[in-house]
C-alpha cells in the first residue's frame, strides 16, 4: 500500500512552467532607451502662433497687406491665389512661379475655420513641393 501512495503522491504533483520575464523587461527597458535618444532628433512640423493682443492684430493686418503671396481657403474650400481662384493642380503651378520670382518671401496662407482640414494639408504640401520652407498660417475666425 506505501507504494501506491507514493506512486499517487508523486503523479498529483505536477510543476507549472515557469516563464522568466527577464529577457522582456530588457527588450522594453532598450526600446524605451531608443525612443528617449531618438526623440529630440525628430524634425516635426512646427506652428509659431503670433503673439495675442491688439499689437499683434495691427501688424498682422499690415503684412497682409504687403505679402506679394495670399493663398485664401475659403469657407466652401474654394482656393483663391492672389484674388483668383484656381484649383489644386493650378495652385502647385503658381507657387513653383511664386517661388522662381520672389524666392526669399513666405506665402501667407488665410484659411477659414469653417474649411477642411484637409484643404489646408493640400494647400501646405503644394508649398513644401513648390520649395517654400514656411509659410504664415492665418486662421480667419468666424
Amino acid at each position: 500500500m506505501s507504494r501506491r501512495g507514493i506512486c499517487r503522491t508523486s503523479r498529483e504533483q505536477v510543476e507549472e512552467p515557469t516563464v522568466n520575464l527577464t529577457p522582456l523587461i530588457d527588450v522594453v527597458f532598450v526600446i524605451l532607451i531608443m525612443f528617449i535618444l531618438i526623440a529630440p532628433l525628430l524634425e516635426l512640423d512646427q506652428i509659431e502662433l503670433a503673439a495675442s493682443g491688439s499689437q499683434a492684430g495691427g501688424s498682422s493686418i499690415a503684412v497682409q497687406e504687403l505679402s506679394p503671396i495670399t493663398i485664401h481657403v475659403k469657407q466652401n474650400n474654394a482656393i483663391v491665389f492672389n484674388n483668383q481662384t484656381v484649383s489644386l493642380t493650378q495652385l502647385s503651378t503658381l507657387l513653383v512661379q511664386a517661388k522662381q520670382r520672389y524666392p526669399k518671401v513666405r506665402p501667407q496662407l488665410i484659411h477659414d475655420h469653417r474649411a477642411h482640414f484637409g484643404t489646408y494639408q493640400a494647400v501646405k504640401n503644394a508649398a513644401e513641393n513648390a520649395g517654400f520652407q514656411q509659410m504664415d498660417v492665418v486662421l480667419k475666425p468666424g
